[in-house]
């Protein structure tokens, strides 16, 4: 086994060829850039891009914890012979860092209604694939309300023994 490659240097390489070729050491030459306040030296086409999808990366954790949580809630609700304190701990989980994310990211909100439409389908998806019930079993429209998923004592379908230990 050949020893690991050592970092190109940072010095020599364009700052192309480095947010290409090495993404680490370009964020780290771009925070350095961004302190001393070298204004000119900054990779700023790629700075704003990689700015932009920070951005996403914050959408995309809020639909996909959504689909999770969704998913869990049909399956609770549509398969009760089932359910598990794995699934009552996902729900819970899932419920409180949906939670956390948007407190730290209020501007998120406004996409919230988006979001759960987008992370519905997956839900059903989710669901269909791990209970193996007909696509028919689960609603098409969005079955509960936001107050309700983000409930922690909402549980649907029939009661629950798993909810009291």
């Amino acid at each position: 086994m050949s020893p690991p490659e050592t970092s190109p240097n940072v010095e020599n390489s364009t700052v192309t060829d480095l947010y290409e070729s090495d993404f680490y050491a370009w964020v780290q030459q771009q925070a350095g850039l961004l302190r001393a306040r070298q204004w000119h030296d900054i990779d700023l086409p790629n700075l704003i891009e990689e700015i932009e999808s920070l951005g996403k990366q914050q959408r995309q954790e809020l639909r996909s914890r959504l689909s999770v949580l969704l998913g869990h809630l049909l399956k609770w609700h549509f398969q009760p012979q089932q359910r598990s304190r794995s699934w009552l701990a996902t729900l819970r989980v899932q419920r409180r860092d949906i939670l956390r994310l948007l407190d730290e990211n209020p501007s998120l909100k406004p996409y919230l209604e988006e979001a759960l439409a987008d992370a519905y389908a997956n839900a059903r998806d989710l669901a269909m694939g791990e209970t193996n019930l007909p696509k028919a079993t689960f609603p098409l429209g969005f079955p509960y309300s936001l107050a309700e998923i983000f409930a922690e004592d909402f549980y649907p379908g029939e009661p629950s023994d798993l909810l009291n230990g």
